[in-house]
């Protein structure tokens, strides 16, 4: 892995374009290591093998670019929104970006009460059991869902977790319709989240957002007006990344 990463600085310094043979020796590894290393580049995306034998990097670097700075532009959009819900609702604000099979806390606002959430920026949570999960999971191509939960698998955290495939398949369809998500302490006793997604302009969502609180505060009855506000966030973040958001 090392030695990949060492390939792609070196292809994105001041030279442009290597051949096999000048990165074997820039990088004193065996030509063979060094061939098979950007074969499985190459295979990957991340290079292009041009008709002389040079390579250069490819496209999809610039596309896990844009996504970093997508990231990044979500969260300086959102914190002063995170920042109103938490003193609205006195819950913990949270919003998460969608990276491998799990979803990534990318920003976070605590609560004010005595009471705080075991969460912090960088966290990662599983899809199927949380509610930024569930919210970002659900604007996938079913295909691609279902394979990230094969990868993971809908491991039970909570008597309320959902661990069969039909039965997640349904609530993602319910969250399509709704334009939300709850964790109804599905990943832990005594918690409740709701989350909505937020789009730029792809149908694909770019992040969740959400509030977290004890179950004594985001009581069953209240939940509803939680989702409104959830919602109406979500809505204001996707019109300033472009997107139409949900209704």
């Amino acid at each position: 892995m090392l030695r990949g990463l060492q390939i792609l600085e070196l292809l994105a310094g001041e030279k442009k374009r290597w051949t096999t043979t000048e990165i074997s020796r820039k990088l004193k590894i065996p030509k063979s290591t060094a061939s098979y290393l950007l074969h499985t580049l190459l295979e990957r995306g991340y290079l292009v093998r041009e008709a002389d034998g040079v390579y250069r990097l490819g496209m999809k670097l610039l596309a896990l670019g844009t996504q970093a700075l997508r990231g990044i532009e979500v969260r300086e959009l959102a914190l002063p929104i995170l920042r109103r819900l938490t003193t609205e609702t006195q819950t913990t604000a949270h919003l998460a970006v969608l990276e491998g099979a799990e979803a990534v806390y990318i920003e976070r606002v605590p609560s004010p009460g005595f009471i705080q959430m075991d969460t912090w920026v960088g966290r990662r949570m599983p899809l199927h059991s949380t509610s930024v999960g569930k919210a970002l999971a659900a604007f996938l191509p079913e295909e691609e869902a279902e394979a990230l939960f094969q990868a993971t698998g809908l491991l039970r955290f909570t008597p309320r977790t959902i661990i069969t495939l039909p039965r997640l398949k349904q609530e993602l369809k319910r969250i399509r319709e709704v334009g939300a998500a709850v964790d109804n302490e599905e990943n832990t006793p005594g918690v409740r989240c709701v989350a909505a997604p937020i789009f730029g302009s792809s149908e694909r969502a770019v992040a969740a957002l959400s509030l977290t609180g004890p179950v004594q505060q985001v009581t069953e009855e209240g939940v509803g007006k939680i989702v409104e506000k959830v919602k109406e966030a979500a809505r204001q973040l996707s019109r300033a990344l472009g997107g139409q958001g949900r209704s």
